[in-house]
């Protein structure tokens, strides 16, 4: 870069002996000085390193210092060491199963279906192909906070699993959390989500009682982020309202030991409903706001 201006303009004056032996002096000796100047930044404990920030440091921006190792970081897996099992309900072979999924099992509160075929739109689009949807979104999501996230099915087995069957998958992964994923079947008209809870139950082979309140706190974070990141309204027509139902009736609950809910993403027979429910954009914010709620359960 040149500079223009007066004071850079250059003198017309002779300059004397002594002057130019002076130039000549202060020519050798400013580079040398220079140098070693430079050297010594460049050397551990150099006059600025008392006051530069060591590699690593955090500071602020613009002042062209590295971070800091010390400063504390950002988690880029909150989730690391943590278990989420998603358990997508139903499974879409079950229908070419139908004695297998009718068989009853122990529910601890008393015996129920092994599992059902779970419902559809009017137009044919399956619970069951909803549900394993968004559990595969979820998962990514969820993988991506680095959580360790296991399925209780995936597509890949005949039928089922039976609801006694699905519980002990996440008992028996340690899970810090399970969520099954479902859509309903109510009438035209009824819309909305709700959230199913677990009562405190103890009859048989069923105890909730030590899981039934983080099982409400789980419940109630995603009903909050489900909402917000969907932007729709709790049910219309359970829950009074508050997109929370406790429930005591299902198996998948009643039989697990580590914190669960259900989750109703919507009602597959309302139209309005059912156009969110076959939208892949709204399945990936649904995906999101069921990932939201499960973070901010385990972040507590």
């Amino acid at each position: 870069m040149s500079y223009a201006g007066p004071e850079f303009e250059p003198s017309s004056r002779r300059r004397s002996p002594m002057r130019r032996a002076l130039i000549v002096a202060l020519g050798v000796l400013v580079p040398g000085a220079v140098l070693g100047w430079v050297v010594y930044q460049g050397a551990p404990g150099g006059s600025d390193g008392a006051d530069r920030a060591p590699a690593g440091t955090a500071t602020s921006a613009g002042d062209g210092k590295e971070p800091s190792a010390s400063a504390k970081p950002y988690s880029a897996a909150p989730l690391k060491g943590k278990v989420v099992v998603i358990d997508p309900g139903h499974n879409p072979e079950n229908f070419r199963h139908t004695a297998e999924i009718n068989r009853k099992v122990d529910i601890g509160t008393n015996r129920k279906e092994c599992d059902t075929t779970g419902t559809s739109t009017n137009s044919g689009y399956t619970e069951a192909r909803f549900t394993l949807d968004v559990a595969h979104r979820l998962r990514a999501l969820l993988q991506r906070q680095g959580a360790t996230v296991k399925l209780t099915q995936d597509g890949d087995r005949p039928y089922g699993p039976c609801v006694d069957e699905r519980a002990r998958i996440g008992n028996a992964a340690h899970a810090d959390a399970v969520v099954s994923v479902h859509a309903d079947g109510s009438g035209a008209g009824n819309r909305g989500f709700h959230v199913i809870l677990p009562a405190a139950v103890r009859e048989g082979d069923a105890d909730t009682r030590a899981i039934a309140k983080p099982s409400r706190d789980l419940g109630e974070l995603i009903a909050t982020d489900f909402a917000h990141s969907t932007g729709t309204e709790p049910s219309n027509y359970v829950g009074d309202g508050s997109g929370l139902v406790t429930r005591r009736d299902l198996g998948g609950l009643n039989l697990s030991t580590v914190p669960k809910v259900f989750i109703e993403c919507g009602n597959m027979r309302d139209t309005k409903d059912a156009a969110l429910l076959t939208s892949g954009a709204w399945r990936q914010k649904a995906a999101q706001g069921i990932s939201e709620g499960i973070v901010s359960f385990l972040r507590g």
